[in-house]
């Protein structure tokens, strides 16, 4: 049995965001910093924040519905076939804004639908004139993601898209580029490098999208992304998204957005919906043992666990296999396929757990992750923030678990 225990203590969320230091992001932080990685971590209320159904007092009404947006009719189809009803509040706010042509700052939550916010209008602007659309994002995944809702939003309405992204063979990225898709859709590297190819070439792209725009930054993204956006045309639109709002972000605003509309939706750094706490590990007992208790209780279904390192979470995958436990792991060592296939079975509740670093933290639209487990713990609070949000998604319920040395 595990001697794992879950601690009783439900206070709130608490603690200050530290500042990002690009020197330090892939190494240890050291244990006297006070960093999450901190072994003698004190304040354990960072990682424990009770779930609880309330009477809601405040409830968002939306303006529109999607029926009331200017759409063409297949597009309404489409969202329709979807199951979009009602907008969330960020697709609400910001989509009146970017069908008119404006610049827009969108900062929102994580899962709160970002991506069909910049989407569905975008979608619907090609549909009545001939446009190109650069969007940027920090990962591969997310890349494929985007596309994966480009083309179910745009079926039957011939929208090309081309997804171009380090990791893979980058000569079938050129191939379909020279076909000229609406959409392309890449992360800075692989844009960068097409560039130099002049395989991609930005003189008739009129809009661009930075998505995750603060999580490329973090990810040391920032010269690539000058560079890219100072080639596209002066005259475009161009949209930011971010679940963070920092000064290099804002740098970024000031260069290269026109009197943009910002639309601040975000109202708390974790979802409500998401029941945080930890698990005390004492001294001498075999985490994987704690682990795969928990993996044995009734709930734990569809489980994404996050590791430290690149090996570590392999190690662990095997381990767990040989449990007789589903699993599979995901890191930025894996090929494009490999990483793909990982995400696929996790879709689709093939495998039961999925052991990632912090690639997976961001971005990925995973439906009804029923627990996040902290098996290492984040280097920042801002890892963490994000790590949590693969579960409580889309109003559900979810649970955030963090190993600590007892």
């Amino acid at each position: 049995m595990p001697q794992g225990r879950f601690s009783r203590n439900r206070s709130r969320f608490s603690g200050k965001s530290r500042p990002f230091n690009q020197n330090r992001r892939f190494a240890r932080p050291p244990q006297k910093r006070g960093g999450f990685a901190a072994k003698n971590f004190s304040d354990l209320s960072a990682f424990i924040n009770k779930a609880v159904i309330t009477e809601e007092v405040e409830k968002f009404i939306p303006e529109h519905r999607f029926e009331d947006f200017a759409l063409v009719p297949a597009l309404k189809a489409n969202l329709k076939t979807k199951g979009y009803t009602d907008p969330t509040p960020i697709q609400d706010r910001t989509i009146p804004h970017i069908m008119r042509g404006e610049d827009v700052v969108g900062i929102a939550n994580t899962g709160t639908g970002k991506t069909a916010a910049f989407l569905v209008p975008l979608i619907n602007k090609l549909a009545h004139h001939p446009a190109r659309v650069l969007i940027m994002v920090p990962t591969r995944e997310l890349a494929v993601q985007i596309d994966d809702e480009l083309r179910a939003f745009a079926r039957g309405m011939h929208v090309k898209s081309s997804v171009c992204v380090g990791g893979i063979n980058i000569n079938p990225q050129i191939s379909s580029l020279k076909l000229s898709p609406q959409f392309v859709i890449g992360t800075p590297g692989r844009l960068k490098d097409l560039l130099e190819r002049r395989a991609l070439k930005l003189g008739d792209f009129s809009v661009a999208v930075l998505d995750e725009a603060d999580r490329m930054l973090d990810m040391g993204f920032v010269h690539d992304m000058r560079k890219i956006l100072a080639l596209l045309p002066r005259e475009r639109q161009t949209l930011f998204f971010s679940a963070t709002l920092g000064a290099e972000v804002e740098r970024l605003i000031s260069e290269f957005l026109r009197t943009p509309v910002r639309v601040a939706v975000k109202v708390r750094e974790t979802s409500a919906t998401i029941d945080q706490d930890v698990v005390r590990v004492p001294q001498g007992t075999d985490k994987l043992e704690v682990l795969q208790g928990l993996l044995a209780k009734p709930g734990f279904d569809k489980v994404l666990v996050f590791g430290r390192t690149k090996h570590g979470v392999d190690k662990l995958a095997k381990k767990l296999a040989e449990r007789g436990i589903a699993a599979e792991s995901i890191h930025g060592n894996k090929t494009q396929n490999k990483r793909q296939k990982a995400l696929d079975l996790f879709k689709r509740d093939r495998v039961q757990v999925l052991i990632a670093t912090d690639v997976a933290a961001r971005g990925l639209d995973i439906s009804d992750v029923s627990h996040v487990i902290n098996y290492d713990l984040p280097q920042s609070r801002e890892d963490y923030i994000h790590r949590i949000g693969r579960t409580g998604r889309a109003g559900k319920r979810g649970s955030a678990l963090t190993f600590i040395d007892a």
